[in-house]
């Protein structure tokens, strides 16, 4: 007899990832990704009972044919789990300035979510087709679904963080204002971290380095957030793979200007031209500039660019720790993966006593977490994201109380 379970969907910006999960054990029934959906060769993987499969696809398919690929290919074979799931949760990008924790999803929610947009054009339309996706599939639970959002653990910034330098009144009549991003993943390095350093959550003090195609750092201090580096939208801050980061906003009106280009062609560029597609001119994936680093010098800038950024950020970030760095936390597909970035970031802050231990960087395979660290220094540890056990507790602690 299955126990209750929560059918968790994660659309990210170029993948899918999908699990049922048992919220009580966060044991993952089943689980996998859809990767590189912008691509001409998408792979699809999951894993039942550690059996593992996976598919790779001739031709680019929409988040909306994977969504459907995995309802009707993987998710249709497993009745007994189908009908063991008591709830839905999707991770949702942007809940803009009215919606501040996880909430279940109602008409009103929906529509708040797609006003929020906006903010986030790249994500939170796919979100909302995961929502739409599950709730036609599962009409029986559409009244047990359920949002996570990103932005919500990024809430417990103040004001000297999360306001920009214009006039007020865009912040009070429009709500413009740093949100920041991969708030679940954060919050999850953040219970993880604390436990791995045995130190209670309100004493921790870290700078969590989520890093994939799109990155971000949090400065956590007394196990709080208190500063982010994405912005009003996911495009401020590090090199992405697809998203420019930080530019001189005086660039947009030269290109404007100048080179006259339209806003929408300029939005196009800084979103889904630039980060390490425009710098390498032809792959967005952070694989491929660290497969080609030492023999195509495009690759080689880009991943340059790439450590530079963050490493200035995370030295930054260490002015807002009191006096007391925990760890430095590095997730996410590049920062649990990227040998490469790890080493040429962690190489820039050896003044703030980071010493890197090459031998344990070189690991790839790990189970939960590795220290990379050499011993007495500032300890920096390699975690595995577990965004979707967050979920499907946020969901799960939701629908109890319908």
């Amino acid at each position: 007899m299955l126990n209750e379970l929560i059918l968790v969907l994660n659309c990210g910006s170029s993948s899918l990832k999908f699990a049922i999960i048992n919220p009580m054990n966060n044991k993952k029934i089943l689980f996998g990704i859809i990767e590189s959906l912008s691509s001409l060769h998408p792979c699809i993987k999951w894993t039942k009972n550690n059996v593992k499969y996976k598919k790779i696809i001739n031709y680019s398919i929409s988040h909306n044919q994977a969504l459907h690929y995995v309802f009707e290919k993987i998710f249709k074979i497993e009745s007994d789990l189908l009908q063991s799931i008591i709830g839905v949760g999707h991770r949702v990008v942007h809940g803009g300035e009215k919606i501040i924790n996880s909430v279940i999803i109602t008409d009103n929610v929906l529509s708040q979510i797609t006003h929020a947009s906006i903010f986030a054009p790249l994500h939170n339309p796919i979100n909302i087709l995961g929502i739409q996706a599950a709730m036609n599939i599962f009409p029986s639970l559409s009244k047990k679904n359920v949002a996570v959002f990103d932005t919500a653990f990024h809430q417990t910034m103040s004001e000297t963080s999360y306001l920009y330098a214009i006039p007020y009144n865009f912040y009070k009549n429009h709500n413009i204002r740093r949100y920041g991003a991969h708030g679940i993943s954060h919050n999850y390095i953040t219970l993880k971290s604390a436990k791995i350093l045995n130190k209670s959550i309100n004493s921790l003090n870290i700078i969590s380095c989520h890093l994939g195609n799109g990155s971000s750092v949090a400065a956590i201090r007394n196990g709080i957030c208190v500063d982010t580096s994405m912005g009003l939208t996911p495009l401020e801050g590090l090199v992405m793979g697809t998203r420019s980061g930080d530019i001189d906003p005086a660039i947009i009106f030269f290109m404007h200007d100048q080179l006259h280009m339209s806003l929408k062609e300029i939005n196009e560029i800084l979103t889904t031209h630039s980060g390490l597609l425009g710098l390498t001119g032809v792959n967005s994936d952070c694989r491929y500039a660290e497969k080609n680093y030492y023999i195509n010098i495009r690759a080689k800038r880009s991943i340059n660019i790439f450590c530079h950024r963050l490493a200035k950020y995370i030295a930054g970030y260490t002015s807002l720790m009191e006096n007391r760095l925990d760890a430095i936390i590095f997730t996410g597909g590049i920062g649990e993966n990227s040998i490469l970035v790890r080493k040429l970031t962690l190489e820039k802050l050896s003044l703030l006593g980071v010493l890197i231990d090459n031998e344990h960087n070189l690991y790839t395979q790990f189970t939960d977490f590795m220290f990379i660290n050499l011993k007495s220094t500032l300890p920096v540890l390699v975690i595995r994201s577990n965004e979707e056990i967050m979920i499907a507790k946020e969901t799960f602690r939701l629908i109890k109380t319908l």
